[in-house]
Order: structure tokens, then C-alpha cells, then sequence
């Protein structure tokens, strides 16, 4: 199968691709988040490029309904699998996931990690936050599927060095990013490529493609290191 853009990836490394909403929002949307958001149509010619890719990783942020709806039968019919990053804090809410759908998805094979309580930063968080984001979020999301959760993504993308010392010692595997570069299989720390309203399959190629160069590799670095040694 084809790398993307024909390029090719070293032999330990990984594309991480990340969906949030797809058709319409079933309820009120955060600022700037409907950039996140896209077509049922554009998802799934998406999902046809990512099947081609011999080295990629999906996922899904948010709980939206839309994963249980729209994301799990397109993956099923693909024979694809996805990790499913719930927010614990909306489960149950309108246009969100509720217990039952998220064992559904884990009846379906796909792996569920946590994405937090409330969707709010993980930078600067205080001692009472980080028991909520971090401990509480995953106890509730262990209640609903009965098995350990030992992996988490960042809301909004933000981290900090002590939230990144507080996953590790709470005995997270991994964790998963927004930092828009490959990622080494196996690693800790997850970068990952979110999906945006406007990415077709060829932007999304091209962008991978870049993140390969020696100036995305120094950039995207940079900010990395910046963000874990806050």
C-alpha cells in the first residue's frame, strides 16, 4: 500500500489521525470548535485515503454522538478500528455519547481512553483540577466499561510539564497530542494530525508529507519542547 503522498516512513514510526464531530452538532458547540466539525461525505472519502496508509492510527475526540452514529459502521464497513477519546464529563448529555454507546463501541472492538472531565486545558492546572481531569474522569469511564483505562488525550491539544509528570505517574501508557507531526510507534507521548473543516484527502496527505521536512521537524520540535517544559 501507498505512503502517503509516496513518501515513506521510517520503520518505527506511526501517523496518528484525529476526528472530533462529523455531520451536524447535536448540541451547542464551544468557540472555534466547529473548525472541527465535518461533512458526513468529507469523513468518509477520508476514511477511504486512511485505508490506503499501511502505517496509521485513528482516533476520535469528544464523545460526540456522531462516533457511535456516523464513525463507528464507517469504520466497521472498512474493517478499521479507532480509539475512542470520551470526555466523561458529557456522557449522557444531548449530542453525546451516553454509557451504553461507548460499550457499544467497545463491544465493536475499538479501544476507549479519556479524554477528561470538562474539555478544559491541562496547562496550568491546580491540584483539585487535575484530580477531576485525571483521576476522576477516568474512575467514571472505568465504571462504564469495566476495564482499566490507561490512556488519555489532551483537550484542546494543551499540557503542561507537571500534567505530563501527574499522567505518568497515575500509570498512563500513553498519551496523545495535537502536535501535528508522525509519531514513533510505541513512544509515550502521541502527536497526532486533527482533521479539519476544510482537510480533503489530498491536503491531508500533503500535510503529513510536510511534517516530514527538516523545517516542520525543527518547528513542530521547538513547540513540543516548549509545551513540556512549562
Amino acid at each position: 500500500m501507498p505512503q502517503p503522498n509516496g513518501s515513506r516512513l521510517a520503520t518505527d514510526s506511526t501517523v496518528n489521525i484525529c476526528f472530533h464531530g462529523i455531520g451536524e452538532p447535536r448540541r451547542e458547540l464551544e468557540p472555534g470548535e466547529e473548525r472541527y466539525w465535518i461533512h458526513r461525505d468529507q469523513f468518509q472519502a477520508i476514511l477511504d485515503e486512511l485505508a490506503t496508509w499501511p502505517s496509521v492510527r485513528i482516533s476520535f475526540d469528544d464523545g460526540n454522538l456522531s462516533d457511535v452514529r456516523i464513525g463507528l459502521p464507517a469504520l466497521a464497513a472498512r474493517g478499521l478500528s479507532a480509539e475512542f477519546f470520551v470526555l466523561a464529563g458529557r456522557l449522557g448529555t444531548a449530542g453525546s455519547l451516553d454509557a451504553d454507546d461507548v460499550r457499544e463501541l467497545q463491544d465493536q472492538g475499538m479501544a476507549i481512553g479519556t479524554h477528561g472531565l470538562r474539555h478544559r486545558s491541562w496547562r496550568g492546572m491546580d491540584e483539585r483540577t487535575t484530580y477531576d481531569e485525571l483521576v476522576a474522569a477516568r474512575s467514571r469511564l472505568v465504571e462504564v466499561v469495566q476495564q482499566d483505562i490507561t490512556t488519555a488525550a489532551c483537550p484542546l491539544g494543551q499540557y503542561d510539564r507537571r500534567a505530563l509528570g501527574e499522567l505518568r505517574r497515575l500509570g498512563y501508557t500513553a498519551v496523545f497530542t495535537s502536535d501535528r507531526r508522525p509519531a514513533r510507534r510505541g513512544a509515550w507521548l502521541q502527536p497526532r494530525f486533527s482533521v479539519r473543516r476544510d482537510d480533503t484527502p489530498a491536503s491531508l496527505r500533503e500535510a503529513v508529507r510536510a511534517s516530514r521536512g527538516w523545517p516542520a521537524q525543527i518547528r513542530t520540535g521547538a513547540v513540543g519542547l516548549a509545551k513540556r517544559w512549562r
